[in-house]
């Protein structure tokens, strides 16, 4: 089943049932281009790709590479949200999120795209994430960014199915939401429309909702920074690893070549059935030892009898040598597409690189992961932008202020180890304060480093007492 057809005969039933303004021509705004490579890749992170077979076996690059980014991105991340009460009841849904944003942020890098959503549930606050491809983008501001999108929840009761459509769209500074709910039998059909209140998960859900002067939708989006070369007119992003698949494949070929080479090279003995038939001393033949029968035995036709060439030694040289280094081109290829630095997924003991190479596919890494982080950053924002809305609306924190913070750090460009010297130089020539440095050196926040501080200026006092010395300290 196309899913995407699918929900577009969904939306137009939904709309055909109602009066709101610009809504009778509503269509998701994907291509058929576009709908096809985002099951493709869904389908290659799942290791579940058209070249997958018993011979072809995955080496579950997509995942690995969507996973790598999602490393690279978040190694230094942190983000913290300050002010009054209101700040701290914004900060713990927050935290949740983030918490659970590292694995979610995966599956938006394997599929193009990640919805974060906040939605209100027995007066809390609890934030969704919705991969691309399992929502569903409607409209599109003049800078590209999603102002409507439908998204879908569905139950299953016994046999029937049961669909609820949800509509987010910002017209002008006023928030639409609507939201039906439909009963099928068949899972390729919407069904019928039923009262929300039929479902006891949906009872509490109002069918339209208007919030008036917003500014931006309330729902963030995510997507990698890497341009959109399968449908260049659309917004929605690609998978880290779109500009990579032909490669992908190659290397699971290849990968695959290389096993068969060990295998076809594995040591075996060719003798004839007669000699393992034959009963030896211990009353058991080899051909009644299964693993020696299917593993090293391989049963031939030998005419001789005299006991002759009946056993024949298999041992051929294994050229794996070739076969791995074939790989490694391929995979440095990958790494060359994906924006990744040479080492990510080949091997560098392979590698012909050269110094000024190695260190330019550095800097283009950290360039990708750069934006990376400036486009969640955006995303991040427009959660909490979200979130103040919902505790406004629904009056769960009292009225105030709060502000976010973001840091993410440049450790992939530089060596920490590196990073470390380099600081503690600074100190020594006055161009970097004693404080910024333990907070650099030891994680610690800068509270943590004062009482550090103080803990060291102490001691060095107290020594200074036990040895008569009375100097200042520093």
């Amino acid at each position: 089943m196309n899913i995407f057809s699918w929900i577009r005969g969904a939306i137009r039933k939904m709309f055909s049932k109602n009066n709101i303004e610009d809504a009778l021509n509503i269509d998701i705004a994907v291509s058929s281009e576009m709908e096809i490579k985002i099951q493709e890749w869904g389908q290659m992170y799942k290791n579940e790709a058209p070249w997958i077979n018993d011979d072809i076996k995955s080496l579950e690059l997509p995942s690995a590479i969507a996973n790598e980014f999602v490393r690279l991105t978040m190694a230094e991340f942190n983000s913290n949200i300050t002010g009054g009460a209101r700040a701290s009841y914004i900060k713990n849904i927050y935290d949740l999120a983030i918490k659970e944003l590292p694995n979610n942020l995966e599956h938006g890098n394997a599929r193009g795209g990640l919805i974060l959503k906040p939605y209100v549930k027995n007066n809390n606050i609890f934030v969704e994430f919705i991969q691309q491809g399992y929502f569903f983008p409607i409209e599109y501001d003049d800078t590209g960014k999603i102002t409507g999108a439908v998204f879908v929840s569905q139950k299953t009761r016994g046999e029937d199915i049961f669909t609820r459509l949800e509509y987010h769209t910002l017209q002008g500074n006023n928030y639409f939401i609507i939201n039906k709910a439909f009963k099928s039998k068949d899972e390729d059909d919407l069904g019928d429309e039923i009262p929300l209140k039929q479902i006891e998960e949906w009872r509490n859900i109002q069918e339209k909702t208007e919030i008036n002067n917003i500014e931006k939708p309330l729902f963030a989006y995510y997507k990698p920074p890497m341009a959109n070369n399968i449908d260049t007119k659309s917004p929605l992003g690609i998978a880290v690893y779109a500009r990579a698949e032909n490669l992908i494949k190659d290397a699971d070929i290849q990968y695959g070549r290389t096993m068969w080479e060990y295998e076809a090279s594995e040591k075996a003995i060719y003798a004839s059935t007669e000699a393992l038939r034959q009963r030896h001393k211990n009353g058991i033949s080899l051909w009644e030892i299964p693993k020696l029968k299917d593993r090293l035995f391989r049963a031939v036709d030998v005419s001789k009898a005299n006991g002759e060439d009946l056993f024949h030694d298999y041992s051929p040289e294994v050229r794996d040598e070739a076969f791995w280094r074939g790989l490694n081109k391929v995979l440095e290829r990958i790494e060359f597409n994906c924006m990744l630095a040479y080492g990510t997924l080949s091997e560098p003991t392979y590698s012909d690189k050269t110094a000024t190479e190695i260190k330019a596919s550095k800097q283009r890494s950290f360039t990708a992961v750069s934006r990376m982080q400036e486009n969640l950053q955006d995303a991040l924002e427009d959660l909490l932008y979200a979130i103040d809305v919902l505790t406004t609306l629904y009056n769960l924190a009292p009225v105030g202020m709060y502000q976010a913070s973001f840091e993410w750090g440049d450790s992939i460009l530089m060596d920490t180890e590196k990073e470390q010297v380099l600081q503690m130089q600074e100190v020594s020539a006055g161009l970097r304060s004693k404080l910024k440095y333990i907070m650099f050196r030891y994680g610690l926040t800068e509270e943590q480093a004062l009482e550090e501080m103080q803990q060291i200026q102490k001691e060095k006092m107290s020594n200074q007492e036990a040895f008569g010395f009375n100097e200042n300290i520093d």
